[in-house]
């Protein structure tokens, strides 16, 4: 996991300094809340958002490489991540996770790579299957699927 995840993309608009508490945030296919908390430590930087009735409450963390863009007029920050992928992330709880490198890892491990505004980064996905490890494709025992 890089630590570029951790850190504010240049193209995102985050202009140092500003408060970001209150920001709608914006999936790539909707809302998913408001800004509860923001850092903006050098290589730790994330937001928290509360989701509100979205997922009954849940507290999100997003790490600052996830931001695509962060409107300050409009009080929006954009995010390259779906709904679902925000929905599934490991449960935040800022009593115990805050400052825990174990859970940053975690975060970091589920979220990837950054992507942008076209999907994943290339390389930050699944690797392609082997030629042949699939059943019945070509690259196995001729005449044979491949077990």
């Amino acid at each position: 996991m890089s630590d570029d995840m951790w850190t504010y993309r240049p193209t995102s608009g985050h202009i140092p300094g500003t408060d970001l508490t209150g920001f709608k945030v914006e999936a790539t296919d909707g809302s998913i809340g408001k800004v509860d908390k923001h850092s903006n430590e050098v290589g730790d930087q994330y937001i928290v958002v509360d989701t509100g009735v979205w997922i009954f409450g849940k507290e999100v963390l997003l790490p600052a490489g996830t931001i695509t863009g962060v409107n300050t007029d409009d009080k929006v920050i954009q995010v390259s991540r779906t709904k679902d992928e925000i929905k599934s992330a490991p449960e935040f709880d800022k009593d115990k996770h805050l400052g825990d490198a174990g859970y940053r890892e975690q975060i970091g491990t589920h979220y990837g790579r950054p992507h942008d505004a076209h999907g994943p980064t290339p390389g930050s996905g699944p690797a392609a299957p082997a030629p042949g490890s699939i059943p019945g494709t070509p690259g196995g025992t001729p005449g044979r699927p491949t077990l």
